[in-house]
């Protein structure tokens, strides 16, 4: 197989092969991308090998035809984030026993949103819950969300995975504050900004998977050849600042189960 011809998809990011270029240098190409990167790559190509990671299950979006056998040329690692939407909402449910009424803030230009939704809506509905989708594809729609957060008195709120919200986690976070909302968030930048809680795939790791297949696919194994990966790390982070700012306390069992605890 021909260096030049590889894309690597790291996070949604995309790695094209710049043809002018590559047939200069002959290496792989790597860029950033969205979140919908995975499945434009596989609308651009079918013979270039293409390793991605996402967050949702891979099957159902129609980027593979099996995890197992991924056909064609396309595998990759997945966070599995769509699936932790249950144990996120677990989560929400364990700090507050009270709360009945859950907010889920997500992209509607996301075409991988409505698979994280159907499948959030089940796990609310077998933990006794209930959740009202907010939708924000904008800076201001945050803005505007976030005010009716306030007026329908949502308990907490589910921040869903996207590169919109990655981008603007000082924005969500700072909102959050401000209007007294608890909120679960998917990665642990969010915490380390400020937030409440995050619960996901440990990033690090995930990408060293991506790395491992990226160098076996460069040797010149078959994607098709190569079952998707799934996540293996995940972690819970709490933030006590803003639970003291918000007036939570968080029980002793939340707080046991966290892989890091931010003071």
């Amino acid at each position: 197989m021909r260096r030049r011809e590889f894309i690597v998809l790291v996070g949604g990011a995309a790695a094209w092969p710049l043809r002018a270029r590559a047939q200069q240098q002959k290496v792989p190409v790597v860029g950033p991308g969205s979140i919908q990167g995975p499945l434009a790559a596989k609308v651009a190509t079918t013979t270039i090998p293409i390793v991605f990671s996402t967050g949702v299950d891979p099957v159902k979006v129609g980027l593979v035809v099996g995890l197992n056998r991924p056909g064609a040329n396309v595998t990759g690692v997945i966070s599995m984030t769509s699936a932790l939407g249950a144990k996120q909402l677990a989560f929400l449910r364990e700090l507050l026993p009270e709360g009945l009424h859950f907010g889920v803030l997500a992209n509607p230009n996301n075409e991988m949103t409505k698979v994280f939704i159907k499948e959030l809506r089940a796990a609310a509905l077998s933990l006794g819950r209930e959740i009202d989708v907010f939708n924000a594809g904008t800076n201001l729609d945050i803005d505007t969300v976030f005010a009716s957060l306030a007026q329908k008195r949502i308990d907490a709120l589910l921040v869903t995975p996207d590169p919109l919200f990655s981008n603007r986690r000082v924005q969500l976070v700072t909102l959050a504050t401000h209007y007294k909302i608890p909120t679960i968030y998917f990665s642990r930048e969010f915490a380390d900004t400020g937030g409440l809680m995050s619960y996901g795939s440990n990033q690090i790791d995930m990408y060293h998977q991506v790395g491992i297949y990226t160098g076996r696919v460069l040797k010149g194994e078959k994607p098709a050849d190569l079952p998707v990966l799934q996540a293996i790390k995940f972690e819970l982070v709490i933030n006590q600042q803003p639970a003291k700012t918000l007036g939570l306390e968080v029980p002793a069992k939340l707080l046991a189960l966290a892989d890091e605890v931010i003071e």
